[in-house]
């Protein structure tokens, strides 16, 4: 690989790991010229469909495209990055591992949807509202009625946990009430 400070041919490879998500490998390296180092990432060159839009036009796969409209619905919502993270893998190796060489959006849409609703139930309805484009509060209550009766009893209880220790007159664990001797 050549140097990008001095355009030297050679470089060397100094030092070879696992990147944070466990698919790329970053490669420290050393220009045998100038002395320089840097980084190199290497990933897998798997190709992704192309993705046929509803007007019939394609487009090819675009992960980030694919992680702003999941970071989006789930804006704001209690979700843990390492679950929206897993989740976003497991599309990529879904889509990636197609044996076609084009996926619908609709296709695609009904995926993420499916991850979105395993993730928070509000944010696959921001999702499904803009995916199914509804165009009032009937389809709302509707999609949120079929949700209810595909899930019984799904509460997100992550909130709830929160105001009912807040309730309790007792002290929190480890916390030290003002009266107690030290």
């Amino acid at each position: 690989m050549w140097c990008p400070f001095c355009n030297h041919v050679d470089t060397r490879v100094v030092d070879s790991r696992l990147a944070t998500d466990g698919f790329q490998i970053r490669r420290r390296r050393e220009c045998e010229n100038c002395g320089a180092r840097f980084n190199t990432y290497e990933t897998p060159a798997l190709k992704a469909p192309n993705v046929i839009k509803a007007d019939g036009t394609r487009e090819l796969f675009d992960e980030e495209k694919l992680r702003r409209g999941i970071q989006k619905a789930l804006e704001k919502r209690p979700v843990e990055t390492q679950a929206v993270e897993h989740s976003l893998r497991a599309l990529v190796r879904r889509i990636r591992t197609l044996e076609e060489p084009e996926v619908s959006s609709q296709q695609l849409g009904a995926w993420v949807a499916e991850e979105l609703a395993r993730l928070d139930q509000v944010a696959y309805v921001r999702f499904a509202s803009v995916y199914r484009r509804f165009e009032d509060v009937q389809a709302f209550r509707e999609e949120i009625e079929r949700l209810e009766k595909n899930k019984p009893g799904a509460l997100d209880t992550r909130q709830f946990s929160l105001l009912r220790e807040m309730s309790d007159d007792a002290p929190a664990p480890n916390t030290k009430s003002k009266n107690t001797p030290k």
